[in-house]
């Protein structure tokens, strides 16, 4: 069976689309890898706590790697951090990296290109699939799980913190994609068929930050920034 290791942000994508890569029973995942903010010891841009990503990765029984970024990483340092981690896994033999994407097609070109330089092949179990239908299987399968982060472009502070339900799902404006492909939110898994047993927490503050804006033409503009809202969940 080939071997493969799985990009695993611990949100709604991810889980749904390793649920899917298990039943076809057809890769091997050796590790869930998984990008840290290790200034703040916390998952990138979901902003997890280290601690409940563990938990889940002990849940779902899958051996967890990371890439340890610094707090704001430019793109050639976060380049040559991931190609470091990708050499250490094609060392082991592991040929196939799985993603959660759906349907951003610079974002799946980018993969393909910068992995197939190393011989790694790129798989998307859940490419192209109905949001609104990916939104509806994973909660009809028994997922569960709650926003961590909103984009306040997109969405406002009440859904930070929500589950995501049916309730969710009517809630969220038209121009905003269902399963947040854009960006709009992040979510944390906490129960479903690919775990072992749910994941225990507390919901604490949800606090607010601004980023800088990404850079365009080579130049980034210092005066944008844009904000997230964070839940921070605490593991009891």
């Amino acid at each position: 069976m080939t071997r493969a290791y799985f990009n695993w942000s611990g949100g709604k994508d991810s889980a749904i689309a390793l649920w899917k890569t298990q039943q076809e029973n057809k890769l091997k995942i050796e590790y869930l890898l998984t990008n840290i903010n290790r200034f703040h010891d916390r998952v990138s841009m979901h902003g997890v706590r280290r601690g409940l990503l563990e938990v889940q990765a002990a849940s779902i029984g899958i051996p967890l790697t990371t890439i340890e970024l610094p707090e704001e990483p430019g793109m050639t340092e976060y380049e040559e951090m991931m190609m470091e981690k990708l050499d250490w896994l094609k060392k082991q033999e592991i040929t196939t990296s799985i993603f959660g994407d759906i349907f951003l097609e610079d974002l799946k070109k980018y993969r393909e290109e910068k992995l197939s330089a190393v011989g790694i092949k790129c798989n998307f179990p859940i490419w192209k699939k109905d949001t609104h239908d990916l939104i509806d299987e994973f909660i009809r399968v028994g997922f569960k799980a709650v926003i961590v982060c909103v984009n306040e472009r997109f969405l406002d502070k009440s859904f930070c913190g929500r589950a995501i339900d049916e309730s969710f799902c009517k809630d969220v404006p038209g121009n905003v994609d269902v399963c947040g492909e854009n960006g709009e939110f992040h979510s944390f898994v906490y129960d479903g068929p690919i775990f072992k047993h749910p994941i225990s927490f507390t919901k604490g503050e949800i606090v607010y930050r601004q980023y800088k804006a990404p850079i365009t033409n080579n130049e980034e503009d210092p005066a944008k920034k844009y904000g997230f809202y964070f839940c921070d969940l605490l593991p009891k």
